[in-house]
């Protein structure tokens, strides 16, 4: 066991040290650990090397009190891990094994509460700010922050009328005050009408944005394998429950589809498994911390993969490495339960079984799941992926242009042009359509590029034929 644990990278729920930290150093991980979802630190392995130090024999008795009584000394509320010994390569390594606190939040004794208490991160620990804080207070409580009163915000159920209208779609439900409040989207106190926080993000969203402006989504499908060329993005400010659909929209107008011929029926099949997709991106808008007010969704997608940041961490309850099997758990608990009334939820749990059980149809999509600084990372990787070779020979008969590209090219061939001119040339009224057959190809075959790449959506923005387009522009017998 102590084997593979040294194997895998310090992490939310994993720390290594050679020997025991100073005292302080030493609480600040359990406290970590505590407020989080638990963890297990290793003492008598090198971090660095990996190495296995070791602890004397003679040295565990005095060791393990010491560690007690440090954790004893120094931690508030109280905390009781669990102290084990084992045996590795012939040597005594110390695992001390926290829990999950019930008593949030947890913080060191001589620095009080609001400047005391830490949370982990990635590998490392950090002093909590009053966002935290607060978020600490109501997991205690058991309180979920879409669930909380706004008191800045003014209650008037026009501002919601476009969530009405999918609600009385999908359910056949009409929205009133009586049915706000049944949804907990409202409630009344002093004789006034209160909106929660689940209200403004359904909301209309100019006034969603004005107390929830991280609450959107960015998406970027970028040229490669890095983020230095960006060849198409979207900002998604919509209320929530409009998100997933603008993404898998965005996701498709970027992705390639295929076509099979079977016995009786033709068989489309994208480049990677969109109901997969469309389940995480769900799991996304419905499990992000939206009391983390300065993050946002991002979709990114690379040649390699599709990848999909949620901000705020697993619940503490879920394992990431066995998510198919978790017990249900929503952050939103307002929320969870409308978007399950619309079918935008099918049922509570289900979600990473059905992601599972679509990627066993693409054996050559793996899924992997990470936990960067304070948020949660699904990646759709391409496990046989290739990349393109860095200057490739333009040969237009084994890589034959298409028609709107020719238009593109012949469009350009007189100088720069902006996006609304070329649909102009090209006689193409609608946007995405233009995009999409027009212009994204010949950015992704590099035969057009931005005449400002530094900032793609730039009112200024305006298009150019590339080396490689110029070439393909005269093999195509148009006049420069």
């Amino acid at each position: 066991m102590i084997a593979e644990i040294i194997k895998k990278p310090e992490n939310r729920r994993l720390e290594l040290k050679r020997e025991i930290p100073p005292g302080a150093k030493l609480a600040e991980s359990v406290i970590a650990f505590s407020n989080g979802v638990g963890g297990d630190l290793y003492i008598g392995i090198d971090d660095k090397t990996r190495a296995t130090i070791g602890i004397e024999e003679s040295e565990l008795f005095k060791t393990e009190e010491q560690i007690s009584n440090i954790i004893n000394d120094n931690c508030y509320p109280t905390i009781i891990p669990d102290i084990v010994v084992y045996n590795h390569e012939g040597k005594n390594i110390i695992k001390v094994k926290v829990y999950p606190g019930g008593q949030l939040p947890y913080y060191l004794k001589t620095k009080g509460k609001n400047k005391g208490t830490l949370i982990r991160v990635g590998s490392s620990n950090r002093y909590a700010n009053e966002d935290i804080l607060q978020e600490l207070e109501r997991r205690r409580r058991n309180i979920s922050f879409d669930s909380v009163l706004s008191y800045d915000a003014d209650f008037n159920i026009d501002l919601i009328k476009e969530f009405a209208e999918f609600y009385k779609k999908h359910t056949d439900k009409a929205i009133d005050k009586n049915a706000l409040q049944t949804l907990q989207l409202i409630k009344e106190e002093n004789e006034n009408f209160r909106c929660t926080n689940a209200f403004l993000l359904l909301a209309h969203k100019d006034f969603k944005g004005k107390y929830f402006p991280f609450a959107k989504v960015e998406c970027a499908r970028f040229k490669g394998t890095t983020t230095e060329t960006i060849l198409d993005q979207a900002t998604f400010e919509d209320p929530v429950f409009l998100q997933p659909d603008n993404i898998i929209n965005f996701i498709k107008r970027n992705i390639a589809k295929s076509s099979k011929i079977g016995e009786i029926y033709r068989k489309d099949r994208w480049e990677y498994p969109i109901e997969a997709l469309r389940e995480a991106i769900i799991n996304a808008v419905i499990h992000r911390d939206y009391s983390v007010l300065g993050s946002d969704i991002k979709v990114a997608i690379y040649d390699d993969m599709i990848e999909l940041t949620n901000p705020g961490p697993l619940l503490p309850s879920i394992n990431p490495e066995k998510l198919e099997n978790n017990p249900s758990e929503l952050r939103n608990r307002t929320l969870g339960p409308i978007f399950k009334e619309c079918k935008l939820i099918e049922q509570w749990g289900t979600g990473f079984k059905k992601i599972t059980d679509q990627l066993s149809e693409y054996p050559e999509i793996e899924l992997k799941i990470n936990e960067p600084s304070n948020s949660f990372q699904i990646q759709f990787l391409k496990n046989e992926y290739k990349p393109a070779s860095i200057d490739p020979v333009v040969d237009p008969v084994a890589d034959p242009v298409t028609d709107p590209v020719k238009k593109i090219l012949s469009a350009l061939g007189e100088g720069e042009k902006s996006s609304s001119e070329l649909r102009n040339i090209v006689g193409v009224k609608h946007r995405d359509t233009f995009r999409k057959n027009y212009l994204h190809p010949a950015l992704t075959d590099e035969l057009i590029e931005y005449t400002v790449p530094e900032k793609p959506e730039s009112r200024n923005q305006k298009y150019r034929l590339t080396k490689k387009g110029k070439q393909i522009f005269k093999t195509l017998n148009f006049e420069l």
